[in-house]
């Protein structure tokens, strides 16, 4: 099983960039965010013509986050209130469309678009450490229901040093924050597992440049959108890149797809590799 993760900043701006990569590249599976289209306007059909079905979670000009898949989707689930009824915060936090996964070929795929939090001055900031608390609690009990689980997106977040292009500038502010770092450990505490690092620990590779000051053409980036596995997926994992094909295109895209392949289910001879 291949699973594609995409920050797309705008799914109809970059259809057709979308569209040639999933013909290029085959995944069974991309996860998209930051699709800024309201439900009733996804481009739905162009997905279907390539054998794809889609669940999807948007709203108007802003966030947005989407599966594409060409095997069944079952059980969607969208917000964190689909896991967490009873919480306080996961209805306010559901309002923007930042969740939605589904059980694909028994394996439960979680895609996220993170907050980004603005700067540590803002109110955004708070928002987002809310956000990744209530993520805590959503995993929690996304563990008691035993999938497997794949969880991935633009976390907005880089979690080490290696992950900046300029840790000794970069470290202590917003998306490398000590808070933020901690926030995202504790979310993900001894089940999941970062799986681009299971192939690549060093550092120079990353997923976002920011469209100011010339960061893609300088290579200035952060490996901010991961793919995180618990611990029956880790077993099977064979690959995972950060393709930067697409961001090189003409009005790209800030983010590059993030690619895993995993050897599901296990009993499957899969030796089609990106590692």
């Amino acid at each position: 099983m291949r699973i594609a993760s995409w920050n797309v900043n705008s799914v109809r701006t970059r259809l057709d960039q979308v569209l040639a990569w999933l013909e290029q590249q085959q995944p069974d599976v991309l996860c998209l965010q930051e699709t800024k289209v309201a439900d009733e306007l996804f481009p739905l059909a162009a997905f279907e013509q390539l054998g794809y079905s889609c669940a999807i979670s948007g709203q108007k000009a802003y966030n947005g986050v989407a599966l594409i898949s060409r095997l069944p989707l079952e059980d969607v689930q969208i917000g964190f209130t689909a896991l967490l009824p009873n919480d306080p915060d996961a209805p306010g936090l559901s309002e923007q469309k930042r969740v939605i996964s589904a059980l694909i070929d028994g394996v439960r795929v979680l895609n996220l678009y993170v907050p980004n939090g603005s700067s540590l001055k803002s109110e955004k900031y708070p928002y987002k450490l809310d956000w990744l608390a209530c993520l805590k609690r959503y995993l929690e009990e996304q563990e008691q229901q035993g999938d497997p689980l794949c969880m991935v997106g633009d976390f907005n977040i880089g979690p080490e040093a290696r992950d900046l292009h300029d840790p000794e500038r970069l470290s202590g502010g917003i998306m490398a924050s000590e808070a933020e770092r901690t926030a995202l450990q504790a979310a993900l505490a001894d089940r999941l597992t970062d799986a681009f690092r299971l192939f690549e620990p060093g550092s120079g590779h990353w997923s976002w440049w920011d469209y100011r000051s010339g960061a893609w053409d300088r290579d200035q980036g952060w490996r901010i959108d991961h793919i995180y596995l618990s611990e029956e997926l880790v077993e099977c994992a064979t690959g995972c890149v950060i393709d930067k094909g697409p961001r090189g295109n003409t009005q790209p895209s800030d983010h590059a797809p993030v690619v895993v392949n995993l050897a599901w289910p296990p009993d499957d001879n899969d030796d089609d590799d990106w590692g």
